[in-house]
């Protein structure tokens, strides 16, 4: 139990649709939560947002979850944001332009080129050569095309653009949110050939320190706009889905977190390094010291929307049979490109055979995303990655009873629900992570509310169709000729095909 003398940890998220903050106290119970929308404008490969509506929300969002516990002593605040989102900013943080979202892709044509600029052997340190869509050639347009020369502009990711507002001057940046722009998370510093190739000036790129290290504290100006305490300590966060592993609590190595949200996100912890580019997958360093891989799908709970626009998705779970093979498999891509746990830019989605009905179409449509999830896990197996044990789950998805149950069947795992796992929640465990070994803080503060066990005679009568989405998959070149991946080992120990 905690009493009215123990500090709050704060966490921000910032988002793409809007900020969120949660104020949370050191047994994990969340004392206020606070949010606020975001607008972005599309167009033509373009996603810009405007920094000053982040900082504003932020405001709002901080001051909604503070009040939630008038008085109460803040330990520290840690930020985290999306990956990949940049901006070019004057020396009192000052915005030059909009910022180019995470997906922005008027620079990906360029990325290939860019990174040939730069040797193996650097993106072997860094992790991974960049994909089209990560933030070193979008902050290289920016350096181009924005940054004022002989002005002393900054690069920055969006976290640090909020951390340094927090803090009344630019900060360090974490390199969580820096490893897709090209940083060198062992070293903590930017590679001479990347910072050539990016052709920034002498200090425009920020300094970079481990996520969790303190990076400044809230000033006067900050504490009056978001209600958190002047002298409060500014943490150095993570990106977005490192802080919904945080949240989720899973940081023992074996142990996965699966976001499946818009997207499908899978993160992990291992003892070493885990990347192959081929697959998707690049490792975060954590900041205890170990690594979290992982990879983003681009398929996801997303597809939904797009299959089905304006269905009641209660009521296609009910009407749907998920128990049993759909009559047709279904890859659940919404758009074009795969991005993990295969890269393949001109992959499209498909259907093999021919739904009998919608609740039928629907039933492949979900079966098709758990597939999906589980190729993702058996690839990070064949890298090397210890799979074991129950599976965390968060997302937008496992408001679906239905879908998560399907899930566990398909993955032949428990899967776990946690309690708190907004991102905004692990920023805070993050936070109090800087009183306290991270592993203590997650031990205390992260809850798990449910957990779905599999149901081994289901997913026997699914394992015909995800053989036949795998074999497809082979079949039109996507997955490097990988016709059967290796076993993932279930919390029983068995090994599953």
């Amino acid at each position: 139990m905690t009493g009215a003398a123990d500090p709050l940890w704060v966490g921000i998220d910032i988002g793409t649709q809007g900020v969120k903050a949660v104020a949370a106290a050191a047994d994990g119970g969340v004392a206020g939560r606070g949010s606020a929308p975001l607008r972005s404008s599309r167009g033509d490969g373009r996603h810009e947002q405007d920094p000053e509506e982040w900082w504003a929300a932020a405001g709002r969002a901080a001051r909604e979850a503070m009040a939630g516990a008038p008085g109460r002593r803040v330990g520290a605040v840690a930020v985290c944001a999306t990956s990949g989102t940049a901006l070019v900013a004057d020396r009192r943080l000052n915005p030059v332009g909009p910022a180019l979202m995470y997906d922005d892709a008027r620079a990906a044509g360029d990325a290939p080129a860019l990174a040939g600029t730069v040797d193996d052997a650097t993106w072997e340190r860094v992790g991974s050569r960049p994909q089209p869509h990560w933030a070193f050639a979008r902050i290289a347009h920016l350096v181009r095309t924005v940054l004022r020369p002989g002005r002393g502009d900054l690069v920055l990711h969006q976290s640090d653009f909020l951390a340094g507002r927090l803090n009344g001057g630019p900060v360090a940046a974490d390199t969580s949110h820096a490893l897709k722009s090209g940083a060198d998370p062992l070293a903590a510093a930017w590679p001479d050939q990347v910072a050539a190739a990016l052709d920034a000036p002498p200090g425009a790129l920020p300094e970079l320190v481990a996520p969790g290290t303190v990076i400044g504290s809230v000033c006067a100006a900050a504490a009056e706009h978001t209600g958190i305490p002047a002298g409060t300590p500014i943490v150095a966060g993570m990106t977005d889905g490192c802080a919904a592993q945080l949240a989720a609590g899973a940081l023992e190595p074996g142990r996965w977190n699966s976001v499946l949200g818009t997207t499908l996100v899978l993160k992990g912890a291992a003892e070493q390094r885990i990347g192959d580019p081929r697959a998707g997958v690049y490792s975060h360093r954590s900041p205890d010291g170990r690594w979290w891989p992982g990879g983003a799908s681009s398929s996801g709970a997303g597809v939904l929307t797009a299959a089905f626009p304006g269905a009641d998705l209660a009521a296609m779970d009910a009407a749907a049979d998920l128990e049993r093979p759909a009559s047709a498999v279904v890859y659940p891509l919404p758009g074009r490109g795969e991005r993990f746990p295969f890269t393949a830019p001109d992959a499209t989605g498909f259907t093999l055979g021919s739904p009998r009905d919608e609740a039928d179409r629907y039933a492949a449509t979900l079966q098709g995303v758990a597939f999906l999830e589980r190729l993702c896990l058996e690839r990070l197996a064949e890298l090397g990655a210890e799979v074991r044990g129950a599976l965390r789950v968060t997302g937008g998805a496992v408001a679906s009873p239905a879908w998560t149950r399907l899930r566990a069947d398909v993955l032949g795992r428990a899967l776990e629900v946690p309690e708190n796992a907004e991102p905004a929640f692990g920023m805070a465990v993050l936070a109090a992570a800087s009183d306290t070994p991270l592993s203590e803080a997650v031990a205390r503060m992260v809850r798990v509310r449910s957990r779905v066990e599999p149901r081994p005679e289901v997913g026997e009568r699914l394992l015909g169709s995800y053989r036949r989405l795998v074999r497809e998959l082979a079949d039109r070149g996507w997955t490097a000729g990988a016709r059967e991946p290796a076993a993932v080992r279930t919390a029983s120990g068995r090994g599953v095909r």
